[in-house]
Protein backbone atom coordinates (compact mmCIF):
# COMPACT_ATOMS: atom_id res chain seq x y z
CA UNK A 1 0.00 0.00 0.00
CA UNK A 2 1.45 3.36 -1.03
CA UNK A 3 1.28 6.20 1.41
CA UNK A 4 -2.17 8.28 1.76
CA UNK A 5 -0.84 11.40 -0.94
CA UNK A 6 -1.18 14.98 -0.20
CA UNK A 7 -4.13 16.89 -1.53
CA UNK A 8 -2.34 18.56 -4.20
CA UNK A 9 -3.24 18.45 -8.05
CA UNK A 10 0.44 17.17 -8.32
CA UNK A 11 0.64 14.85 -5.39
CA UNK A 12 -2.71 12.99 -6.10
CA UNK A 13 -1.78 12.80 -10.54
CA UNK A 14 1.62 10.67 -9.37
CA UNK A 15 -0.23 8.37 -6.70
CA UNK A 16 -2.91 7.88 -8.95
CA UNK A 17 -0.29 6.69 -11.75
CA UNK A 18 0.63 4.42 -9.20
CA UNK A 19 -2.54 2.80 -8.15
CA UNK A 20 -5.25 3.04 -10.75
CA UNK A 21 -3.07 4.77 -14.22
CA UNK A 22 -5.74 3.47 -16.39
CA UNK A 23 -7.93 6.61 -14.75
CA UNK A 24 -5.36 9.56 -15.55
CA UNK A 25 -7.57 10.93 -18.39
CA UNK A 26 -10.56 10.82 -16.70
CA UNK A 27 -8.50 12.65 -13.65
CA UNK A 28 -7.63 15.10 -16.12
CA UNK A 29 -10.57 15.52 -17.79
CA UNK A 30 -12.45 16.57 -14.10
CA UNK A 31 -9.82 18.37 -13.27
CA UNK A 32 -9.80 20.70 -16.13
CA UNK A 33 -14.10 20.93 -15.95
CA UNK A 34 -13.50 21.70 -12.22
CA UNK A 35 -11.18 24.98 -13.06
CA UNK A 36 -13.28 25.64 -15.82
CA UNK A 37 -16.06 25.91 -13.27
CA UNK A 38 -13.98 27.93 -10.59
CA UNK A 39 -12.90 30.66 -13.45
CA UNK A 40 -16.68 30.81 -13.82
CA UNK A 41 -18.26 31.04 -10.90
CA UNK A 42 -15.12 32.89 -9.48
CA UNK A 43 -15.06 30.40 -6.67
CA UNK A 44 -12.72 27.56 -5.87
CA UNK A 45 -15.40 24.75 -4.69
CA UNK A 46 -15.29 23.44 -7.25
CA UNK A 47 -11.31 22.84 -7.41
CA UNK A 48 -12.04 21.47 -4.00
CA UNK A 49 -14.53 19.16 -4.76
CA UNK A 50 -12.16 17.86 -7.22
CA UNK A 51 -9.33 17.20 -5.06
CA UNK A 52 -11.34 15.54 -2.37
CA UNK A 53 -12.87 13.58 -5.10
CA UNK A 54 -9.64 12.53 -6.06
CA UNK A 55 -8.09 11.60 -2.70
CA UNK A 56 -11.22 9.71 -1.94
CA UNK A 57 -10.76 7.90 -5.24
CA UNK A 58 -7.35 7.09 -4.47
CA UNK A 59 -7.98 5.60 -0.84
CA UNK A 60 -10.04 3.43 -2.13
CA UNK A 61 -7.20 2.19 -4.55
CA UNK A 62 -4.49 2.09 -2.89
CA UNK A 63 -6.07 -0.05 0.55
CA UNK A 64 -6.56 -3.31 -0.33
CA UNK A 65 -9.76 -4.10 1.76
CA UNK A 66 -11.76 -0.93 0.78
CA UNK A 67 -10.55 -1.79 -3.03
CA UNK A 68 -11.77 -5.38 -2.66
CA UNK A 69 -15.37 -3.91 -0.94
CA UNK A 70 -15.87 -0.99 -3.20
CA UNK A 71 -14.93 -3.25 -6.72
CA UNK A 72 -17.53 -6.50 -5.08
CA UNK A 73 -20.61 -3.96 -4.59
CA UNK A 74 -20.64 -2.21 -7.60
CA UNK A 75 -20.41 -5.86 -9.51
CA UNK A 76 -24.00 -5.94 -7.58
CA UNK A 77 -25.45 -3.18 -8.14
CA UNK A 78 -27.22 -4.04 -11.11
CA UNK A 79 -28.11 -7.60 -9.70
CA UNK A 80 -31.44 -9.10 -10.38
CA UNK A 81 -32.37 -9.86 -6.95
CA UNK A 82 -33.41 -6.23 -5.46
CA UNK A 83 -32.19 -7.25 -1.98
CA UNK A 84 -28.88 -8.18 -3.23
CA UNK A 85 -28.30 -4.53 -5.46
CA UNK A 86 -29.56 -2.81 -2.20
CA UNK A 87 -27.36 -4.38 -0.19
CA UNK A 88 -24.23 -3.68 -2.75
CA UNK A 89 -25.71 0.07 -3.33
CA UNK A 90 -25.50 0.04 1.16
CA UNK A 91 -22.06 -1.89 0.92
CA UNK A 92 -21.10 0.84 -1.95
CA UNK A 93 -22.06 4.05 0.31
CA UNK A 94 -20.43 2.70 3.12
CA UNK A 95 -16.96 2.42 1.53
CA UNK A 96 -17.44 5.98 -0.01
CA UNK A 97 -17.86 7.14 3.32
CA UNK A 98 -15.13 5.49 4.96
CA UNK A 99 -12.69 7.12 2.16
CA UNK A 100 -14.28 10.11 2.59
CA UNK A 101 -13.54 9.87 6.64
CA UNK A 102 -9.99 8.99 6.55
CA UNK A 103 -8.76 11.67 3.50
CA UNK A 104 -11.00 14.19 6.10
CA UNK A 105 -8.55 13.18 9.15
Amino acid sequence: MIPRPEQTPDALRAALAIVAPSRLEEMQAEKDEAFAKAVEWQSLTPVQSWVLIWAREIEIARRPDLSARYTDAKSNLEHEDPATAQEALREMSAVLDEAMKAVRA
